[in-house]
């Protein structure tokens, strides 16, 4: 009897030791750009409701706003493990065949957005999850959110086709997005994102190829900023859900399915939200005072035309000729 009491004491005080690691619910950080008050932001809300009321163990905490660094330095921080998920784009700095991201004209539609951008199963995102693999990156969901425009301070000359803008416009860190606007006849300043109200307020720059309706609405025209928002649908306001291979092996198979679901419920309702209140943004620009300036049919076509033949070829260079080839083939 006294060796089973010896015994039992011996497993309850080894108990004690072990059950804080079960007990404690793992604390995990989702980190993102949107400012706190757009939808995005609330996406990501969402998904820690998900995942923090589904009992396994975890307690996700989102930070917006580029609280824990800008879109460009999370892939990084993700990378190494000292941010557990981010929501936000995934920039070239870390990879120049991660440019691919950028090519213009890529795609016409909400239809096409569905079916290459948003289907992990793609083999656009097949693209992606093998680049990213190297880094220890894995990409949870892909949030396309529509067409980014060009938010203005004033109409730019000429801007139905490819002639000089007189304007000068921000365009995000990348060499395909500085040459098409270029191509398209705008003089192009590379600017972070939080640099781009500032930078329009005080006219250090005319324009930004930034946002779409939606964000255009919600950012710039409530805060009484720019007149013009310019649609050429040529390139895309993309975000994607992506998490560290690190945190990731430290959960359970459990915690990764809910981590999982919760970010593709996430991504379906994003995607939703855009498609069905992209039109409705663009009239309240208009109530707001904006002025939309859209291409016709054929207008849209000879820009796309002009810019594949300009733009396309000189990516191969950075990105490599097999995963243009690649990409071009996924979104036949």
């Amino acid at each position: 009897m006294k060796k089973l009491l010896t015994a039992v004491a011996a497993g309850t005080i080894a108990l004690q030791f072990a059950t804080p690691a079960f007990a404690e619910n793992i604390k995990l950080r989702f980190a993102g750009v949107f400012p706190i008050d757009h939808q995005g932001t609330k996406m990501m809300e969402q998904v820690a409701a998900d995942v923090n009321a589904a009992g396994v163990g975890l307690e996700m905490t989102v930070f917006p706003a580029s609280q824990l660094g800008s879109g460009e330095a999370l892939f990084e921080d993700v990378a190494r493990g000292n941010i557990d998920f981010a929501s936000a784009f995934i920039y070239s700095d870390t990879d120049p065949r991660l440019e691919f991201l950028n090519m213009p004209f890529l795609v016409s539609g909400y239809d096409d957005m569905e079916r290459v951008l948003r289907d992990m199963d793609s083999d656009y995102n097949r693209i992606l999850q093998d680049i990213t693999d190297e880094y220890g990156v894995r990409v949870m969901a892909a949030n396309p959110e529509g067409f980014v425009g060009i938010v203005a301070t004033k109409e730019p000359d000429n801007w139905s086709s490819s002639e000089d803008k007189g304007m000068n416009i921000r365009v995000w860190s990348s060499n395909a997005v500085k040459s098409t606007m270029e191509a398209l006849g705008y003089r192009a300043t590379t600017m972070a994102w939080g640099d781009i109200f500032p930078a329009l307020q005080s006219g250090i720059v005319d324009g930004a190829i930034c946002c779409t309706k939606t964000a255009t609405y919600s950012i710039f025209a409530k805060s009484d900023v720019g007149t013009h928002f310019i649609e050429y649908n040529s390139l895309l306001e993309q975000t994607f859900y992506y998490g560290s291979e690190r945190t990731l092996a430290k959960l359970n198979d459990e915690q990764r399915e809910v981590v999982q679901a919760a970010m593709t419920k996430a991504s379906a309702d994003f995607f939703a939200y855009n498609r069905d209140n992209d039109a409705a943004y663009g009239q309240k620009l208009i109530d707001s005072g904006y002025t939309i300036l859209s291409l016709s049919g054929e207008q849209q076509k000879a820009m796309a035309d002009h810019v594949r033949a300009t733009i396309w070829p000189t990516m191969e260079g950075a990105v490599g000729k097999d995963v243009i080839d690649q990409v071009l083939a996924a979104v036949k």
